[in-house]
């Protein structure tokens, strides 16, 4: 699907390069290609609907002032089958399109047309890309970084698939490695407390010190007693470890989804090991990436653009997390045939970017198709101050802690307010608020305005019906055009958001679609119109309700009706 605005905007850049051809024909220019140009929606419309920068970005191209060369292109160009009412060179050299009232109904009608789809393109041709994301070991409860990532991650795989992109969201789950091994000495420390004493059993200094691993050990002691004492070591934090990681995983997967985000794919790092593991580094060897030294095994990471080289096995035969790391995205490539793979990882991670990507072109994979949204922290406010304690593990909020304390859909629009690259301060008050400084609160509310309307009006008994073309050229106010062409951006945005792996766009625009419509509602009435405008605003208030709930849906915030 492709909507009214993306189709007019291809259909004038296809005309501006048969311009410059025409232009290179007649000897009017010289014979050289084009370099790239844009076809926009300028900021301000009122200077025209579209707008490019074909000539400005040519002049030097074609040895000619920016004026000229568009005065050349604009007498070439043939815009009768577009509905273009006129066109202008302007300022430096841009050239101006101004379409026709036919343009506006077409926007209003292909909308209302394609309803709870409208947005959707086949931009992304299909293209099997997964999202990994929030990724949290299992170790302990999520923090505030995994209720930022999820967010994020979320609503960029909508955002994917939307765009026609077949999205997979993925949770790789950290069951092997150095953390079990904490994870199960910490709560094998805690166990024997509970039998001998705090006073006689040490914690370890590198131990989860969280209440979740002293809560793990008393329900297993409830339940089993002191059966564990008389084990080794090793076998104690095995039993407790079997016992105490499929809760966590279980309430990860809860939490997710009470937070409204439900994973396609749980990869369990323990599938990597032993054997993937030792596939890829066998892969590495083969393609001289690798070397032996002191006993361990040498990823040549400053060979693919590594600041150091890596060890992958170490000296005691066991893999670091990096190994298992490459095994996992090569898994993701080779194995499962993902064409594009996005990671949204936190800032602290950013050292390990070119490392891993390196390390995909080093064993014969396209680096540049693992693609990293590194995601800066929250800082939680309330009453104008940091917000840090947590009434559960006594050091930090946690994912849970967070949706008890405000609505699901704040936490989740909140988050997306801003590029994931940018750190922001999340006001728990404002989350809170019922009133129109809530953004979110804003955009419910509008949608809950124009729901209102229709069932009032449907009350007395006027009810909407498809208005004819001639009827939707009477939507001809400033406040009526801007809304509709704001309206029309929809699929363009979502496109925008997939290809620049930013979710801030979705939020920002559902605002100002709000914000147009509060404008147009109190400028333009409603009831009491001629029969044929009012069924014509009917419309664009239905136009408008469904572009709302649609980007809330791709958000999963609620539509409500009333409020």
């Amino acid at each position: 699907m492709i909507s009214v605005a993306a189709n007019t905007q291809q259909q004038l850049k296809d005309i501006i390069q048969a311009a410059f051809d025409a232009a290179r024909e007649a000897g009017e220019i010289p014979d050289s290609p084009p370099a790239e140009f844009t076809v926009e929606v300028p900021a301000d419309t009122a200077k025209g609907d579209f707008a490019t920068n074909a000539a400005m970005v040519n002049a030097r191209t074609f040895r000619m002032a920016p004026q000229k060369l568009a005065a050349i292109l604009v007498a070439r160009m043939d815009l009768s089958a577009l509905p273009v009412d006129r066109c202008q060179v302007a300022g430096p050299g841009f050239i101006n399109f101004f379409v026709t009232p036919g343009w506006y109904v077409d926007q209003v009608k292909d909308i209302l047309e394609k309803g709870p789809d409208y947005g959707r393109s086949s931009y992304g041709g299909g293209q099997k890309v997964m999202v990994e994301f929030v990724s949290a070991n299992p170790t302990g409860p999520m923090h505030m970084g995994n209720a930022r990532g999820g967010a994020i991650g979320d609503v960029l795989a909508a955002a994917l698939d939307w765009s026609g992109h077949d999205t997979i969201r993925e949770f790789y789950v950290n069951d092997a490695g150095n953390q079990i091994e904490k994870f199960g000495k910490s709560l094998s420390a805690r166990y024997r407390q509970l039998f001998l004493g705090e006073e006689a059993v040490e914690f370890p200094e590198d131990g989860y010190h969280g209440e979740d691993i002293r809560d793990h050990a008393k329900a297993y002691a409830e339940a089993h007693g002191d059966s564990l004492m008389a084990l080794a070591e090793e076998e104690r934090k095995a039993a407790l470890v079997a016992y105490a990681l499929p809760k966590n995983i279980e309430a990860l997967k809860r939490d997710l989804s009470t937070y409204r985000i439900d994973f396609d794919v749980w990869f369990l790092e323990s599938q990597l090991h032993p054997d993937a593991i030792n596939a890829v580094i066998q892969k590495l060897e083969e393609k001289g990436a690798i070397y032996r030294q002191d006993g361990a095994v040498w990823y040549k990471a400053t060979g693919f653009g590594g600041e150091k080289d890596e060890v992958l096995v170490r000296q005691n035969g066991i893999p670091t997390y990096f190994a298992a790391d490459i095994a996992y995205h090569y898994n993701k490539f080779a194995v499962r045939g993902y064409q594009r793979v996005i990671n949204i990882w936190g800032a602290d991670h950013h050292g390990h970017v070119a490392r891993l990507k390196g390390a995909m072109d080093a064993i014969g994979l396209d680096g540049s198709k693992l693609d990293i949204v590194l995601m800066q922290l929250v800082r939680l406010m309330k009453d104008g101050e940091p917000y840090r304690m947590s009434k559960r593990s006594g050091r930090s909020i946690t994912l849970a802690d967070l949706i008890e304390e405000i609505p699901i859909d704040a936490a989740r629009y909140f988050f997306n307010m801003r590029e994931p690259g940018s750190s922001f301060d999340f006001d728990l008050d404002l989350a809170v608020k019922e009133q129109s400084d809530n953004p979110v609160y804003y955009v419910q509310y509008a949608h809950a305005r124009i729901c209102s309307i229709l069932k009032n009006l449907a009350a007395e008994g006027i009810v909407p019906r498809t208005p004819g073309d001639g009827e939707l050229e009477l939507l001809s106010t400033p406040e009526e055009r801007e809304l509709i062409r704001r309206l029309g951006r929809l699929p363009q945005e979502i496109i925008d958001t997939a290809r620049d792996y930013d979710p801030a766009r979705l939020t920002r625009y559902v605002y100002d679609v709000a914000t147009l419509f509060h404008k147009f509602y109190n400028t333009c009435r409603v009831k009491g119109e001629e029969d044929s405008l009012q069924q014509a605003r009917l419309a664009l208030c239905t136009a408008t309700r469904t572009v709302i709930a649609n980007v809330l849906g791709l958000l999963k915030i609620s539509a409500p009706e009333v409020m």
